[in-house]
């Protein structure tokens, strides 16, 4: 069994959103993949199956450091990374991943025969539910003023189900803090989000058009 730990959406070593990457993974039960995610304890970890392509893609699964998931987003391209760069070994446009929600494509740009820019194509998006400003106010720790009025608080799903609330600024952004007791009883009644992700137009660089951060204890992320 091979490993390794790759920086996802960041430009240099030691930063951004960290993915322990295991090889080999085929003959593993479901209950030691999850002890070694618990080990590894980064947001999650994937297991690549195995080296041979099945159906055009790569058989993967994803653990946090709490259960199983269908599908993740810096997972997907960290570990379409690992199989450019350590399976096939040579530049492709595309590689897929078997995931649980189903195959998922990343798209590679190259700069001098390297990976640049990966893309991935997620699946279309399912709504589902939405909460009221006063819910995720509590639970956020925010102030009903911080929450963005022009959008719903929703259910959304791209292969996992996310409570998606949108933020007046920056500063809201950050001072966000997760009130453990008010997430639970949140996670409790929701019909299938077991996480919420928060977002503002007003970002760190002007290059970029969104901020965002992700919180849940349930996944122990």
């Amino acid at each position: 069994m091979q490993f390794y730990i790759v920086d996802v959406f960041t430009e240099k070593k030691y930063a951004g959103n960290q993915l322990a990457v295991i090889r080999h993974a085929a003959d593993l039960t479901t209950e030691t993949m999850q002890a070694i995610a618990l080990e590894m304890n980064y947001s999650e970890t994937t297991f690549i199956l195995g080296d041979a392509a099945r159906d055009g893609g790569y058989d993967v699964r994803i653990f946090t450091p709490a259960e199983e998931v269908p599908f993740a987003g810096h997972p997907t391209l960290g570990t379409a990374f690992i199989i450019q760069q350590k399976i096939i070994q040579s530049p492709v446009d595309k590689v897929i991943l078997n995931l649980r929600v189903g195959p998922i494509p990343v798209t590679f740009s190259y700069r001098d025969q390297q990976p640049g820019e990966l893309w991935m194509h997620q699946r279309p998006p399912d709504f589902g539910e939405t909460f009221t400003p006063e819910t995720l106010a509590a639970v956020l720790n925010l102030n009903i003023e911080d929450i963005d009025p022009r959008f719903p608080i929703q259910d959304v799903s791209t292969g996992l189900p996310f409570i998606i609330v949108p933020l007046q600024s920056l500063s809201a952004t950050k001072r966000c803090r997760v009130n453990l007791d008010r997430f639970e009883q949140l996670i409790k009644t929701s019909q299938r989000a077991r996480a919420v992700f928060v977002f503002c137009a007003e970002t760190y660089q002007a290059e970029n058009r969104l901020n965002a951060r992700m919180f849940s204890p349930y996944y122990s992320v």
